[in-house]
């Protein structure tokens, strides 16, 4: 059993997966049948599945706040990578700039809502990432991100009961 929660732990800090992705497959039937074959899922329990993800998409937050622009910084002007970090170094403070306008006052919750609307590309280290670039101070990035990654969860569970749910009364 502790290998099915490290494994969750550990996809819910890949990027772009998160725990949008973790916690689907924790939530997982754990023996289903599934067009004609079984679905050898991993059954956890929703609410340890749902902290374990939570953690495990946490734990990088303060690492890309504090360093992931300063090595985007540091990569700009490198032969083989500089393009590349440059591009994200633009793309991201040209984002963030955009959503500081629309949001005003409110950057604090447009933050919460973009890392907590399960949509692709946007999640906890997205988020802290632009956080950091639009120079936020870390603690309430940090709440923001923590908020949004709470939300995200409560959509990706409710939407995975309701998925595999109806796949088990079809099938």
């Amino acid at each position: 059993m502790f290998i099915k929660y490290l494994i969750v732990f550990l996809i819910s800090m890949v990027p772009l997966i998160e725990l949008r992705g973790a916690l689907p497959v924790a939530l997982s039937p754990a023996d289903m049948a599934f067009f004609g074959g079984r679905l050898h899922g991993m059954g956890l329990p929703a609410l340890a599945a749902y902290i374990v993800c939570i953690v495990g998409n946490m734990l990088p937050v303060p690492i890309i706040f504090f360093f992931a622009r300063k090595v985007l910084e540091w990569g700009a002007d490198k032969p083989v990578i500089g393009k590349f970090f440059t591009f994200c170094l633009e793309k991201g403070h040209k984002g963030g700039e955009r959503l500081k306008k629309k949001a005003g006052r409110g950057l604090f919750v447009a933050l919460l809502l973009f890392v907590g609307i399960p949509l692709p590309g946007t999640g906890a280290w997205t988020g802290t990432l632009a956080a950091s670039l639009l120079d936020m101070d870390f603690k309430s990035s940090v709440v923001a991100v923590l908020l949004g990654v709470l939300l995200a969860g409560v959509i990706m569970g409710t939407a995975s009961f309701v998925v595999y749910g109806a796949l088990g009364a079809v099938m």
